[in-house]
């Protein structure tokens, strides 16, 4: 069953439960109120007797039970039946008297009569088996064929017409209720319809997604309940497969072109020494050497272009999830030091550096920072200086060289892209990129301004953590 069809199902049957237990409950009350006004007629009925005096009574019991006048007690709804003490009752003959339970005998035995009458109401049947209501009320002391004893008086209503009724009530109850549930199964469709069509549209775009395998597509979205939630998540996550399938076009798109450089340039000098070798002709060694030079800058380029594409191909990690470890900047900063005064030998290095832990790869981090030292030494003049300090968590690279065109600075950290000015240098445009995916992955942010006064370029790594490392976790006990 579809998700509407359930949805429909469960709304309906919900509408029908509440629908037959309303109806249900209606029913019993309507038939307690019948029964009610039942009991309360029969006691209307018996209400002037009790203030009639003893004598009287047993005047009237008398000529009752033995047919002589009928009394005035005896109204035309109702059929009055006396119940003596010991079990016997009047008129015996009559197919129409009440016929005795042992709860009427306990009332017959009570002796009580007038305003503190016991009196009970209940179900009973007539000697012809005639369905009726009962009332008994205490009738007090008597004297009856000259014995002293006590009795009660049962009135009794039939029961048919109150039946009657509620069985044309159960009718319109079940009718009413029948029209409420088929009306509810209806709209409870139209309300799942109704509810589901960004669903709906939401599986169209899907289905459209998977078919033709284009990301992008996205629906309409309106409100703020869940499915509007779930529907922006989508369009957000299809936006995002298909930036992420268009960024992996271009970086193999721009992969293949900065690999057809050194690979030309290789190719021919690798056809070159071919031919020399088929055809005889040897090479001046000196251009032969300069020749070997050649195809070793190319493949060093190459290396380092493949190094840094597959670090670029690692896999995301999402903002503020939990990263690798904790590692000290501070460290990393000194190797990467020592590693920039071996490629710029002339150059001056100032260096301010506090302790600062951070939660990060280590190898990531590391490349980063050596990336930004590099940048720092290939454009500084010879014999310049380069400024590097961190504090608070906030590491500076400055460099004097010739600094950065405003119009190139929201690029800087783009994929293999090169300024005009450093295309002639060694390189593949990949060094920021590697330095801003480290630094994003480590919950951080980086960012490249001119260096102000004195000119150059000034790098600014901001990256969360603390002066001193934390405490290290408990041992987990064996079997935890």
């Amino acid at each position: 069953m579809t998700l509407r069809g359930r949805l429909a199902l469960f709304t309906a049957l919900a509408v029908s439960l509440a629908v037959v237990l309303s109806a249900v409950a209606g029913w019993f009350v309507a038939s307690n109120e019948m029964t009610t006004q039942v009991d309360k007629t029969l006691a209307h009925a018996w209400a002037p007797n009790a203030r009639t005096p003893p004598q009287a009574q047993i005047k009237a019991l008398n000529d009752w039970c033995h047919g002589v006048v009928a009394q005035p007690w005896m109204t035309t709804d109702t059929i009055p039946t006396v119940i003596f003490a010991d079990g016997t009752s009047c008129p015996q003959s009559d197919t129409r008297a009440v016929k005795v339970v042992q709860e009427d005998l306990s009332v017959a035995g009570s002796g009580t009569f007038g305003a503190d009458a016991d009196s009970r109401s209940r179900d009973g049947q007539l000697a012809d088996g005639e369905a009726v209501r009962v009332y008994v009320v205490s009738y007090g002391p008597v004297v009856f064929n000259g014995v002293r004893t006590t009795a009660a008086v049962a009135l009794s209503q039939p029961l048919g017409p109150v039946q009657d009724a509620l069985s044309r009530l159960a009718f319109i109850t079940a009718c009413a209720a029948a029209l409420v549930i088929a009306a509810s199964a209806a709209g409870a469709l139209w309300i799942a319809r109704t509810a589901l069509q960004p669903v709906d549209r939401l599986t169209q775009a899907a289905e459209h997604i998977a078919r033709t395998q284009e990301p992008g597509t996205t629906i309409t979205v309106s409100g703020d309940d869940e499915l509007a939630r779930l529907g922006r998540s989508f369009n957000a996550m299809s936006t995002a497969l298909a930036n992420s399938r268009d960024s992996q076009s271009q970086l193999i798109a721009d992969a293949g072109h900065e690999l057809r450089t050194p690979l030309t340039s290789l190719r021919t000098n690798v056809d070159l020494l071919i031919r020399s070798e088929e055809t005889g002709r040897a090479i001046p060694e000196g251009m032969r050497t300069k020749l070997f030079g050649n195809m070793k800058a190319q493949m060093v380029e190459l290396s380092t272009l493949i190094g840094d594409l597959l670090e670029l191909s690692r896999p995301l990690r999402a903002r503020g999830s939990a990263p690798v470890a904790e590692v000290a900047l501070h460290d990393i900063v000194s190797r990467a030091l020592d590693r920039a005064r071996l490629r710029g030998p002339g150059l001056v290095f100032t260096v301010d550096l506090s302790p600062w832990h951070v939660l990060a790869d280590a190898h990531s981090m590391e490349r980063a920072v050596i990336n930004l030292l590099d940048n720092a030494v290939k454009f500084s003049p010879p014999g310049g200086a380069v400024d590097v300090a961190l504090a608070g968590g906030v590491l500076t690279v400055r460099d004097y060289g010739p600094g950065i065109p405003p119009e190139d600075l929201p690029h800087v950290f783009d994929r293999f892209w090169r300024s005009p000015a450093a295309r002639q240098l060694p390189g593949s445009g990949l060094g920021l990129a590697i330095v801003a995916q480290a630094v994003r992955d480590a919950g951080g942010a980086v960012a490249l301004a001119p260096g102000g006064d004195g000119g150059g370029a000034k790098a600014t790594v901001r990256l969360p953590g603390s002066s001193v490392p934390r405490p290290p976790a408990p041992p987990v006990p064996p079997g935890a």
